[in-house]
């Protein structure tokens, strides 16, 4: 169960690079939810918990993945309209 938290945020991947389309989405709750994780991430290297560590790590990469394809869609968007 809990990979599937760090995997939640490639639906939105695939459903925005198919749609090239950010309207709807919130940067703002992806922000979070990465600075939710980089804390958990200390914390789980804090305790030496190595399966923690893995799923943060993928849940960070996949969340800065979002991003990126968020910003560079948002960008192109913008773009667009001016």
């Amino acid at each position: 169960m809990p990979l599937l938290f760090s995997i939640m945020v490639i639906p939105q991947i695939i459903k925005t690079i198919r749609l090239k389309d950010t309207s709807g989405v919130s940067l703002l709750s992806y922000a979070i939810f990465l600075i939710a994780n980089v804390i958990a991430l200390i914390y789980a290297i804090i305790i030496s918990q190595p399966p923690l560590i893995i799923k943060y790590i993928i849940a960070i990469a996949t969340t800065l993945i979002y991003i990126v394809i968020f910003l560079f869609y948002y960008i192109k968007s913008v773009k667009r309209v001016n």
